[in-house]
């Protein structure tokens, strides 16, 4: 579709629709229409959603989660096992753990995973903050939950070889998952069973 055919402030939106993650240029004009078509309150529900979004919620200090609170529910709740932390690569694989309730321990949130395809490397993930933490926590076991793919054991195993020597046990999920999957997409029974099933890396 030209870009010069559409009034600019339509094609920007195109535009911006098309940077997010899965959706190309053909699904952003698709949803672009669908909001040109929708009523103001609809399109503007969503605007308000996302600057609500942006205004009101941030990164925890500490496991870097999304929250509205700093720092966020989990890492407050004195509740939880403080010598348990499991290592996850998204905010949406740490929900998905949560579902299963299969953990009570504490998270720390990479945000991604290590590839050199993509030019993401350790210093563009929270990797130098769980270093810290463990050096200055009293955690007896790390459970590194990265994905089962290429990049997520490439992760773990970078992990493991920055941990060793921090006198903290590294262990990760059991592999009833799916070689190539994400975490946030399996369901709760299979991941509570990999939790329970973990073992030492």
């Amino acid at each position: 579709m030209a870009g010069n055919s559409l009034p600019q402030p339509v094609q920007r939106l195109i535009d911006e629709l098309a940077r997010l993650p899965g959706i190309g240029p053909k699904s952003a004009a698709r949803l672009t229409f669908f909001l040109l078509r929708a009523g103001d309150k609809q399109a503007l529900e969503l605007a308000q959603a996302l600057q609500q979004m942006k205004e009101r919620t941030r990164f925890c200090s500490v496991c870097f989660n999304i929250t509205e609170q700093d720092p966020c529910l989990i890492c407050s709740n004195d509740g939880r096992n403080q010598q348990l932390l499991c290592v996850v690569e998204e905010p949406l694989d740490l929900l998905a753990l949560e579902r299963s309730r299969g953990f009570d321990g504490r998270y720390h949130v990479l945000h991604g995973a290590i590839s050199p395809v993509e030019g993401i490397g350790p210093e563009d993930l929270k990797v130098a903050e769980l270093i810290e933490r463990v050096k200055n926590g009293d955690f007896t076991e790390l459970i590194i939950a990265t994905n089962p793919t290429l990049e997520g054991e490439s992760t773990a195993l970078y992990l493991k070889r920055r941990l060793e020597g921090l006198g903290v046990q590294v262990t990760g999920l059991a592999r009833g998952l799916s070689v190539g999957g994400d975490l946030e997409y399996t369901d709760e029974i299979t991941l509570g069973r990999a939790l329970e099933g973990r073992r030492e890396l």
